[in-house]
């Protein structure tokens, strides 16, 4: 037995822990000498990877759980007793007011015990344990769990060892060691006190801008030093007693009874040994007289018998190496019936525990080196796919699944967007066509009021009410048909709203009020040409924003090019001549689907854009997403818009095969970040009719620039996104609707009708 262990802990208390943190720390050290040995010392850490009052909680219900259920139940060992506890806290949380908003996985559990030179770990979920032994950090060898809350098929899965002198144990939040590295949580513990320890990596944690979770506990094993006597017992003479006192010692006559009491206790084991002796003489006399058989004379074989017995042996070996090898012939040569199958369901075992070693170990790389990170993780989920087409089964693969995908992510700066409802309609409605005034006027096209056709509609500024305020046949002569597309573009005095109905006509829209006031007009096409139904898209320019002037582009595969219409001086018309933009002959526009313009003409192909410039293209693609050749193979663009100047600004392209949008530089189509809504409880980007990107300008005292603000319109409502990372995994309502970022309140649209 090795020597007897003093363990010291440390801590942060709870007063100097940060607010954002929900986790829950706890250390037993039983008093009794009993519960010490059969259950030994628990040490326990309760990390929440979210924050908020429920949440912390929720973990400290299940830190006190563990503990109880596992010092009350005495009906097996540690382990077993430890996958109880567990257990236990599971359904009680799942059970409780605590536990009914957390989503499943929330909670990390780091847990252990030590009894005398044993040691216990179990870890499941976002919480770690390490063992620092001879200045090296090691990971105890076992199964990494989902966190709580978990179904019922949750599995615990104990490590089992031993702690020496000199040991270290941490019990850690992920969070707090991605935060701070591995090698400084080694350093701490090896040259510090345990609770200078924690409180030196807390320092760091915070230092580092850490926030959320950051919890950590350390154990140092040391040797327990037992108090020794120097002074000797000396003997008592009969004239004194060791208390000063009167001969005879504190009791008169004990003296006497004490020697009575020893001679009768001798008596005793004389007369004991004597019984014993007689006994065992008396056996062996009669073993003595018993008779015994005379030894047989021993006989010596000849040399033909021996050589007789040897070439009989040999035979016999001879033949036993011919059936084994007939047998041996037969295995080889029959077929092995179902020996592929076990072959192929260990190959897929054999990828799932390589994809879960390389995964852990692109975990722990993510701040320290992105690189070889994101090589790590790539070759995890290459791994963990072949061990799903193996046969290895979807409740097993899914929690990893979600750690890889949750790393390569990060990655590759995919995030979800802070994002509000402007407004939500009560039943799905076939949006055809969104756009954006330059002072935020919603218009998009709808169904008509009455029920037949599409009419034009817009969301009042505060985001409460949409009114229809063009309708087909509004207008001078025979009115405007069913309205196809729609532009909004700014003139410097008022905003101007074009249309393009179903005849191929352009129609002007100028708003006069927060309701369903405006003029609407026809805006001359100069030339002969005819706009058809397969007109895809249109664009404008502005040429002078002081006489409220702009240029017209037209997509047109009908005519195979892009047709650009000038203005007249007042602004009013375009001028008589129309140009084609595209100036090379062999250029096929049969691919384009939507306009961009600024200083350059960007087409959006369903794979890639295409820049024009001064009609002709250039040498300029978009850079392949980096997730292509894992997380989302492949891709589909359908939506471009953009901002800043051609030098500086930037594209964003909607995916919806992903229902995602994808930021790239204009400058080299370089790519720049990519978000999307899916899985973050935010309104869906499925389906995407319509979108417009704004930039808001940088504020005095704003060190950068603030995020661009996308508008974007689906069958369900119009919705309006920052593009930075959202802190909320849900809009909620807000009690103000309409132009903060906050999400709004929503209302079923009520039709109004266009005054006559």
């Amino acid at each position: 037995m090795g020597p007897r262990l003093e363990l010291k802990y440390g801590l942060v208390a709870e007063a100097d822990r940060l607010s954002t943190s929900a986790d829950a720390m706890l250390v037993t050290e039983p008093a009794t000498g009993s519960k010490v040995r059969s259950k030994g010392n628990l040490y326990l850490v309760v990390s929440s990877a979210r924050i908020g009052g429920r949440a912390r909680d929720a973990a400290a219900l299940v830190a006190d759980t563990v503990r109880r259920e596992y010092y009350y139940d005495e009906s097996a060992g540690v382990p077993i007793c430890l996958e109880k506890a567990v257990r236990s806290a599971n359904r009680k949380l799942r059970g409780s007011r605590e536990g009914g908003g957390l989503p499943p996985g929330s909670l990390g559990i780091a847990i252990a015990v030590i009894r005398n030179n044993e040691l216990y770990v179990a870890t499941i979920g976002s919480a770690e344990a390490y063992l620092v032994r001879a200045a090296r950090l090691l990971v105890p060898d076992h199964t990494q769990q989902p966190g709580l809350p978990a179904d019922d098929a949750l599995r615990v899965e104990v490590w089992r060892g031993e702690i020496a002198v000199g040991d270290s144990l941490l019990l850690v939040s992920r969070n707090l060691t991605e935060v701070v590295g591995t090698e400084e949580l080694k350093n701490a513990v090896v040259t510090l006190h345990p609770q200078s320890a924690v409180e030196h990596l807390h320092h760091l944690f915070v230092a580092a801008g850490g926030d959320g979770p950051d919890a950590v506990l350390a154990v140092e094993a040391t040797e327990l030093v037992s108090a020794r006597g120097d002074r000797r017992l000396a003997p008592v003479s009969g004239g004194t007693d060791a208390f000063g006192e009167m001969p005879g010692g504190p009791i008169p006559g004990g003296d006497q009874v004490a020697g009575a009491a020893a001679a009768v206790t001798g008596a005793f084991s004389g007369a004991a040994d004597s019984v014993t002796g007689a006994f065992g003489h008396a056996v062996d006399r009669i073993l003595d007289l018993m008779p015994r058989r005379t030894r047989s004379a021993r006989g010596v074989a000849s040399q033909v018998s021996r050589r007789e017995s040897q070439r009989r042996a040999a035979f016999a070996l001879l033949g036993l190496l011919g059936v084994v090898l007939v047998l041996g012939l037969a295995i080889w040569l029959l077929p092995r019936g179902r020996e592929a199958a076990v072959s192929s369901t260990s190959s897929g075992e054999q990828s799932f525990l390589t994809a879960q070693t390389t995964a852990d170990k692109g975990g722990r790389l993510l701040i320290g080196d992105p690189v070889q990170a994101t090589g790590l993780l790539r070759q995890a989920w290459t791994d963990l796919q072949h061990a799903t087409t193996s046969g290895i089964p979807r409740s097993r693969t899914a929690p990893l699944e979600a750690t890889i995908r949750a790393g390569l992510d990060s990655l590759y700066l995919n995030a979800a967007p802070r994002t509000s409802t402007l407004y939500s309609f009560s039943d799905p409605q076939d949006i055809k066509a969104m756009t954006v005034g330059p002072r935020g006027d919603v218009y998009y096209i709808g169904p008509a009021s009455d029920g037949t056709g599409s009419s034009v509609w817009r969301l009042n500024d505060k985001g409460t009410k949409v009114y229809e305020i063009i309708k087909t046949g509004d207008g001078r002569g025979e009115g405007i048909a069913t309205p196809r597309l729609l532009r909004a573009q700014g003139t410097g005095q008022s905003d101007d709203l074009l249309v393009v109905d179903a005849r191929g006509d352009l129609w002007r829209w100028r708003q006069y009020d927060d309701k369903t006031n405006g003029n609407l007009a026809t805006k001359r096409i100069p030339g002969q040409q005819v706009w058809g139904s397969d007109v895809l898209d249109i664009s404008t320019l502005t040429v002078s924003a002081l006489r409220g002037t702009y240029n017209l582009y037209v997509l047109d595969p009908s005519l195979d090019q892009i047709l650009k219409y000038s203005p007249t001086l007042d602004g009013n018309q375009f001028s008589s001549a129309v140009d084609n933009y595209l100036s090379t002959a062999d250029e096929s526009v049969a691919d384009y689907l939507r306009l961009y313009v600024d200083s350059y003409v960007y087409t959006l192909t369903a794979s890639n854009v295409v820049k024009h410039s001064s009609g002709r293209p250039q040498s300029y693609s978009l850079a392949t997403p980096p997730d292509d050749g894992d997380l989302r193979p492949g891709h589909t663009y359908r939506l471009i818009d953009g901002t800043g100047a051609p030098a500086s600004g930037r594209l964003y392209v909607y995916d919806e095969k992903w229902d995602r949008i994808l930021v790239f530089l204009k400058s080299d189509g370089s790519y720049v970040e990519q978000w999307s809504t899916k899985g973050a409880g935010l309104p869906s980007m499925a389906d995407i009719r319509g979108m417009f990107v704004t930039q808001p300008a940088t504020q005095r005292g704003q060190s950068q620039a603030p995020g661009a603000r996308v508008t974007w319109a689906t069958p369900d409502g119009i919705f309006k996104s920052t593009l930075a990372a959202a802190t909320v995994a849900a809009p909620a309502a807000s009690p103000a609707p309409g132009a903060s970022d906050a999400p709004a309140l929503t209302r079923t649209p009520k039709p109004t009708k266009q005054p006559g």
